[in-house]
């Protein structure tokens, strides 16, 4: 198993949220021999700007997106981001897409959210086809190119990319649309994911799998989990809670929240109803304070560095393969510290 570093949304509150504090802290996970760093987007900071800027910076670690929203670009644009970023980065590029959720994808890219895995089914063929250079033509539910009836002409991408075989990742949360990953996708990005609940993902990423002939062989299963190091874990909790409650309560509407979802099925339904009503109700504080600190435990990285290489082990023996941590730091030193602290936690587990 390795280890990978969730970036903080440049602009916000906290630690690492401004470009040159975020490149401090991958140059440091490049040197404590991490293998990627991710960014992500919603609807502040875009996850592929400070790529960029962060691959003229390293030269080893690995540097992906995690998401990309697939409402948010043609898949044509999205191949030919991919394409850039990889020649940027010199090969060291990883293309991760979501579908985001409908609030975003309809309150702020004016997309419908319909069909969503037909939908990313057919935006990954044309990626792919644009990646390979060959004439992008389409004819499927969602996307036709090129128009039809229209002066529109079949085009390949112009830029030779320096590989054609970026690798592609999933992020998904339900259970049809992680099958979805094992079938079409790279690797997963998982959120919230506890060794008890391997059970129900595994199966549906070999069934993925299976479909095109394949095992998990190869696969890449990133599990993504805040990380706080500390002596005292209830403390360390408390750092994490605003941002699950932000999840669990906030990332959706009162009837369609993935994440919520996900918290009842893995067995808080009552928490994770309580948790989404009083964040709704406009009492985040009281939301993140009725998180059960069972669930933060379960589903973070949190106390001591042996507390932590524990946590390490039973993911990796889950079948996790690349564990990214986001960071909770006081301040920019108290962030490469904890880089430093989950390396030697590593080492502690075994894993590596």
């Amino acid at each position: 198993m390795r280890l990978g570093l969730n970036l903080r949304y440049l602009g916000n509150l906290g630690a690492g949220a401004d470009p040159r504090t975020s490149a401090r802290y991958v140059q440091e996970a490049e040197r404590l021999d991490y293998a990627v760093a991710w960014t992500a987007e919603a609807f502040s900071s875009d996850a592929v700007s400070l790529l960029g800027y962060l691959a003229a910076q390293t030269s080893r670690i690995e540097l992906g997106t995690a998401a990309m929203q697939i409402p948010a670009r043609s898949p044509a644009m999205t191949a030919m981001t991919a394409t850039t970023l990889d020649i940027l980065s010199e090969g060291r590029f990883r293309l991760g897409l979501g579908v985001s959720g409908p609030q975003v994808a309809e309150g702020w890219h004016g997309a419908r959210f319909d069909r969503p895995l037909a939908r990313t089914r057919e935006y990954l063929d044309i990626v792919r086809m644009a990646l390979r250079r060959e004439d992008v033509v389409y004819d499927g539910a969602h996307y036709r190119l090129p128009l039809p009836d229209g002066p529109g002409k079949p085009l390949r991408l112009g830029t030779r990319p320096r590989r054609k075989d970026v690798p592609i990742y999933l992020a998904a949360v339900g259970p049809r649309n992680v099958e979805l990953a094992g079938e079409i996708a790279d690797g997963w990005l998982s959120v919230f994911f506890q060794p008890e609940t391997v059970a129900e993902h595994l199966p549906l990423l070999r069934a993925g799998r299976a479909r095109t002939g394949r095992d998990l062989t190869g696969f890449d299963v990133v599990s993504s989990m805040p990380a706080v190091v500390g002596d005292d874990v209830a403390d360390c909790a408390d750092r994490v809670r605003m941002y699950t409650a932000h999840y669990l309560g906030g990332m959706g509407s009162r009837k369609e929240n993935f994440y919520n979802r996900l918290a009842a099925r893995m067995g808080y339904p009552d928490a994770a109803q309580r948790v989404q009503e009083l964040y709704l109700d406009g009492r985040p504080r009281e939301a993140a304070a009725a998180i059960p600190q069972q669930f933060l435990e379960r589903t973070c990285l949190l106390g001591p560095v042996e507390r932590i290489a524990d946590t390490l082990r039973e993911h990796a023996g889950a079948g996790v393969t690349t564990l990214s941590a986001m960071i909770f730091p006081v301040d920019a030193e108290d962030g490469l510290r904890t880089l430093r602290a989950l390396a030697d936690a590593l080492k502690k587990a075994g894993v590596g």
